[in-house]
């Protein structure tokens, strides 16, 4: 017998809509700011763009990871989609990793000889730019508090409008003084912000690319409870942890039984246990009765494809 349980978790449709008019915003006046960094010798307008890139991709990501839980999973995608905005991500993270490496070389340049910067085309693109995330920010905070693909988006267009906040600092201390190095300087710190978010980006597609174990997912903490937990559990072995995204952990493991719980009842109190006590929601389960059952040559296998021993009972 084999028991899968799949669940999609669909979004409002009213997170989607502020999720998108908040992306075509904050997209939008990416592409301003970038050009008018540029006309106006700014880089730390440049740089903020790049900051802006980053939480534009962030946006349409958690856009995607709504749209992907609508497509059915096929034959040949038994899974659906719900990888494709992680390998985005992955991508977006390695894009981001070349902008980092250009803003700084361009600002080093800029602190050895300064270049003039058009103080007040950068004041006024900043404070436009505060404006609109601002907006973004509050289409965002006012969508579903319990939903993290929205929070995460909201954190991401606050960092943005902590930027132009700087810019709008800079581009006055360039209209005051007329001292042009704050421009490379500040661009420095932004690209830094942008460094952290494109570190955090890899590291995260990465661990979920590798198969690695959903964070909270403990393999040697689950062999050590499920047995004292479930009655008629004498030991379980061969536990695979992996995701498909950030926020779908799977899992599929062995499991020694001594007969005395009626098969269907274990399987249920099992996965109940996985359930409540890690959040998996998907358990591949392969119950196994009598001694000398635990072996190795399956070792290693039942990850991503969700593939384990075909026993006499899954769940």
């Amino acid at each position: 017998m084999h028991h899968h349980n799949h669940h999609d978790h669909h979004a409002p449709p009213n997170n989607r809509r502020r999720l998108l008019a908040a992306l075509l915003m904050t997209g939008g006046f990416m592409v301003v700011e970038a050009v008018g960094g540029w006309l106006a010798g700014s880089l730390a307008l440049i740089a903020d763009a790049a900051h802006m890139l980053t939480d534009t991709a962030s946006l349409l990501l958690a856009w995607l990871a709504f749209r992907v839980t609508d497509r059915p999973a096929d034959h040949k995608r038994t899974y659906g989609y719900h990888r494709f905005p992680v390998l985005a991500a992955f991508v977006n993270g390695l894009a981001l990793l070349v902008i980092v490496g250009w803003i700084a070389f361009e600002a080093v340049g800029r602190l050895l000889e300064p270049t003039p910067v058009m103080g007040a085309t950068m004041l006024a693109i900043a404070v436009v730019g505060l404006l609109v995330n601002v907006i973004a920010f509050f289409l965002l905070h006012g969508g579903s508090r319990d939903n993290l693909n929205m929070r995460g988006a909201a954190v991401h267009v606050l960092g943005d409008l902590l930027g132009s906040v700087g810019a709008i600092v800079a581009a006055g201390v360039i209209l005051v003084s007329g001292w042009t190095p704050i421009d490379p300087i500040l661009s420095l710190l932004v690209a830094l912000l942008v460094l952290r978010s494109a570190w955090y980006v890899l590291r995260e597609a990465t661990h979920v690319l590798l198969e690695g174990t959903p964070p909270g997912v403990d393999p040697q903490e689950i062999e050590r409870l499920l047995p004292s937990a479930v009655e008629g559990v004498i030991d379980v072995h061969h536990i695979h942890a992996w995701s498909l995204s950030g926020e779908r952990p799977m899992m599929s493991l062995h499991a020694r039984a001594d007969g005395t719980v009626a098969h269907d009842t274990l399987v249920a109190r099992i996965k109940a246990e996985l359930q409540e006590r890690f959040g998996v929601e998907h358990v591949t389960l392969q119950i196994e009765y009598g001694e000398g059952c635990v072996d190795d040559h399956d070792h290693g296998a039942g990850r991503g494809g969700g593939g384990v021993d075909e026993g006499p009972a899954k769940g």
